[in-house]
């Protein structure tokens, strides 16, 4: 396998001084050792990116959505980048018949469709902010992101028009039009006018701009296309300014690294769209899309009918976050263990020799191509056949669920990190590269990021193992959080964005994602805990599918909750000869010491510190989840919403183990 190391070392180590801490050297990738790439020609603003392709692939199939036919879905129909385009322009017109001019803010709220996109690209074009709202950031977010950022005008879903009438009349106090992606029944426009709103069925909207002409402002690289608000896991959101640079700059560094691992995006790519583009991840994904006049098919937005969507949209690049490709490996090994012993003991043969290939550092296409034929063809097929790239965003991907999508997806798998505040993708892992597995990759080729060292937790910039918080400069990263100029001034200094996450860089010039700075206490002798990492170790036990530890400086030990997993705690159970349904069997003290245990033996394993190991388990069957407000969207714990949800729980914990 090659020994290649993917960054190179631009600025040396400061060394701790005056009360600060160390950093360790700047690095940038391999593919900019030669510079950033240069700004791509023409591409100043989110507009050029729409504009260009339209101007350059004008009959290319653009937006697509599935024909209902007698109530069953049927195959994708296509509207072409000059199509879309025309109805851009008539929504830009429309909206600016309303009064609003450049710099207006413009909410879109609802699930990806072809009119979320035609929305954004109105506000591209006339210099309005877009605001995506997004109602999972919890209850009364919508209400909080209208008012906060004073949005004038918002296009919603339909089936979104009755949660957005939960925010009057306190948002009224700002919006003053709504315009529905579809209908509007009659009882809803009289429920909206009485608070002096106006609200237009889409085809009705597009009427407003008829024989209207507006000139489009002059667009510069420094203003801001979006604001877009994080969850954050404490607080209120936090609207995220995005300028245009941010978003082309990223554009170029991508186009960059796909073109060095021949992986570029060409015409024929087609993505499909449901992971929700009120999200930077999705956004930005799709305007690389546009960028290069390829296709974007969207889900029907139901989960439980994704792989038939994408069994007919056959896309080429797949984005995902860890919790859907969970989903796809745990229906994989189902399907795999009900196949009998003789398709049992083929795959688990066929596994085994293509994951040593790929372990001496075979390509993935050449590492096993008949077993790719007879065993994992299947695989592809359920993903619709054409797969090529398979990227996993948001949250860190178990390294078990990575390596065994390398091995049967026929695929690359990559894994990525970024923030919002830096516009997405950040690092991404290298195809063909298994020593990869388990990291975020190197970092893309337009930005430089460094280690500080974390003192109070341990962590050294410049051990021989360099740890620290990871810190990024660059264009891409955002322009300040929105009205709160004082978090902005939190988290940059000296030009370098603090993301809170602690990273270790990996020989190959790889970074692994380990902590989170935040996410520390200490327990009452004294010794301080790093929880995420703690959680990391333990979520490698196979019967658990997630863990949240706590500990506080009360106690001088540690308690957790813990979802197990279904088909492991009842085959347990049935070995054990214990009964019972999968709720009561999660109660029963022989469980709760059986789970206990496994935690326990992969903590020896790990060498975890005495204080580190868990003393009382409660065992939830019902997953954390954002309806109970215990996740953000991209599936991070909200640790102060866990402590309140579960306040009796632990309590009863630690009475219980004292």
């Amino acid at each position: 396998m090659s020994g290649k190391n993917y960054i190179i070392e631009v600025e040396p180590a400061k060394p701790a001084k005056d009360g600060k801490p160390s950093i360790g050297p700047v690095y940038r990738s391999v593919f900019a050792k030669d510079g950033f790439p240069p700004p791509i020609e023409g591409l100043d603003s989110c507009w050029d990116i729409f504009r260009l392709s339209v101007e350059k692939y004008p009959n290319n199939r653009m937006l697509g959505r599935r024909e209902i036919v007698d109530g069953k879905p049927g195959k994708y129909v296509w509207q072409t980048y000059k199509e879309v385009y025309d109805l851009v322009v008539k929504v830009g017109n429309s909206i600016r018949s309303c009064g609003i001019e450049e710099g207006g803010r413009c909410g879109i709220y609802g699930a990806n469709c072809a009119e979320w996109i035609m929305s954004m690209e109105a506000c591209n074009a006339h210099g309005l902010h877009c605001v995506p709202l997004y109602d999972t950031l919890g209850a009364g977010a919508v209400e909080f992101i209208i008012c906060h950022a004073e949005v004038t005008i918002a296009f919603v879903e339909e089936k979104k028009i009755p949660e957005l009438l939960k925010t009057f009349p306190n948002a009224t106090k700002y919006l003053k039009t709504i315009v529905s992606f579809g209908k509007v029944t009659s009882q809803q426009k009289d429920e909206i006018e009485k608070f002096g709103v106006v609200v237009y069925a889409w085809d009705e909207f597009l009427l407003l701009g008829e024989n209207k002409n507006y000139d489009l402002p002059l667009k510069r690289k420094s203003d801001i296309c979006t604001i877009m608000y994080t969850s954050g896991t404490t607080g209120d959101p936090k609207g995220v300014m995005i300028s245009n640079n941010s978003i082309v700059t990223l554009i170029a560094g991508v186009k960059r690294l796909l073109v060095s691992v021949n992986e570029s995006l060409t015409v024929n790519d087609v993505y499909l769209s449901y992971l929700p583009l009120a999200h930077i991840f999705d956004r930005v994904i799709e305007e690389c899309f546009i960028n290069h006049g390829a296709s974007i098919g969207f889900w029907r937005g139901d989960v439980k009918l994704l792989v038939e969507d994408i069994g007919e949209l056959k896309p080429t690049i797949f984005c995902a976050v860890p919790r859907v490709l969970d989903r796809i490996h745990s229906g994989l090994q189902q399907k795999i263990s009900a196949g009998g012993f003789i398709k049992q003991t083929m795959f688990n043969f066929a596994y085994a020799y293509k994951l040593r290939n790929l372990r001496k550092g075979l390509k993935h296409d050449e590492a096993a191509p008949i077993c790719d034929k007879i065993v994992f063809s299947k695989v592809k097929q359920g993903l619709g056949g054409k797969v090529r790239l398979i990227l996993s965003g948001a949250a860190p991907l178990a390294s078990h669920v990575e390596e065994y999508l390398r091995v049967v997806s026929c695929a690359h798998v990559l894994q990525g990190y970024g923030l919002t505040e830096t516009c997405a993708g950040t690092f991404v892992s290298i195809p063909h590269e298994m020593r990869m597995l388990g990291t975020v990759g190197p970092p893309v080729p337009n930005v430089d990021v460094c280690l500080e060292s974390v003192p109070e937790m341990g962590y050294d910039a410049l051990s021989r193992t360099p740890r620290g918080e990871v810190c990024v400069r660059g264009d891409t990263l955002f322009s300040g959080y929105y009205k709160r100029e004082d978090l902005t001034k939190e988290v940059f200094e000296d030009g370098w964005f603090h993301t809170g996450d602690v990273g270790e860089w990996q020989p190959n010039g790889s970074l692994k994602i380990i902590d989170r700075k935040k996410n520390i206490f200490k327990l009452s002798q004294g010794e301080y805990v790093a929880v995420e990492n703690l959680e990391n170790v333990y979520g490698l036990v196979s019967a658990i599918d997630s863990i949240w530890v706590y500990g506080n400086s009360f106690e001088s030990y540690l308690v957790a909750v813990v979802n197990p997993k279904k088909q492991a705690v009842e085959e347990w159970a049935q070995e054990n000869e214990l009964t019972g349904d999968f709720n009561s069997l999660c109660e029963n003290p022989k469980v709760k010491e059986y789970i206990l245990g496994e935690l326990n033996k992969i903590g020896k394993e790990k060498k975890l510190k005495g204080f580190e190991f868990i003393k009382a388990v409660h065992l939830d069957p019902e997953p954390f989840d954002m309806e109970r407000d215990l996740l953000t969207p991209t599936f991070k714990k909200k640790r102060p919403q866990l402590l309140k949800y579960y306040q009796n729980v632990i309590d009863n914990m630690y009475k219980s183990a004292k």
